[in-house]
């Protein structure tokens, strides 16, 4: 769960605690799952929906920590649309913002997991000694995140140090 039917009450008692939050931006969009129409699964899609303005709203007006969650594990199809929905978060957040939100705020998230972190080493910074994946993209995300749903702007892919894809 992430979160989208989260009330104030709730949102204040997150930020008070200093609970991470891991929303994801479920919309009824291009992204949404086709339950059908009039079904119970569309009713619960749809309630989620439109939850999810109130929770990324509720964890800004709150500073709760907020990380980029997905549910894309489990398919490729989704996968592939992993860029496009960290640039969905734009609706709520300015570009450097959501940028800075699936790196660095992610790498702090997963080093709280401590002994069960599958990464040694610090995360989500770029410093000698830090794991980090890299991303060179065609463009200024900062000025356009949209840049980064579209893999073909992904000119440089490197992992662990080790580099993917170099297309310069």
């Amino acid at each position: 769960m992430h979160g989208q039917l989260a009330d104030e009450d709730t949102a204040r008692l997150i930020a008070g605690k200093g609970v991470w939050w891991s929303l994801q931006p479920f919309l009824d969009d291009e992204d949404a799952t086709p339950f059908p129409e009039g079904s119970q699964q569309r009713a619960s899609a749809v309630q989620v929906y439109s939850g999810t303005d109130t929770a990324y709203n509720l964890a800004k007006k709150y500073q709760i920590k907020t990380a980029f969650g997905t549910d894309t594990l489990f398919s490729a199809k989704v996968a592939a649309r992993q860029g496009a929905q960290l640039a969905k978060l734009t609706r709520w957040h300015a570009p450097a913002d959501v940028l800075k939100m699936a790196t660095a705020d992610n790498g702090d998230l997963l080093a709280l997991s401590g002994p069960r972190s599958p990464y040694s080493g610090k995360l989500g910074v770029v410093e000698t000694g830090a794991l980090a994946d890299l991303l060179l993209v065609a463009g200024d995300p900062l000025t356009d995140i949209s840049l980064i749903a579209d893999r073909k702007n992904l000119r440089v892919i490197m992992k662990d140090g080790e580099i993917y894809k170099n297309t310069l």
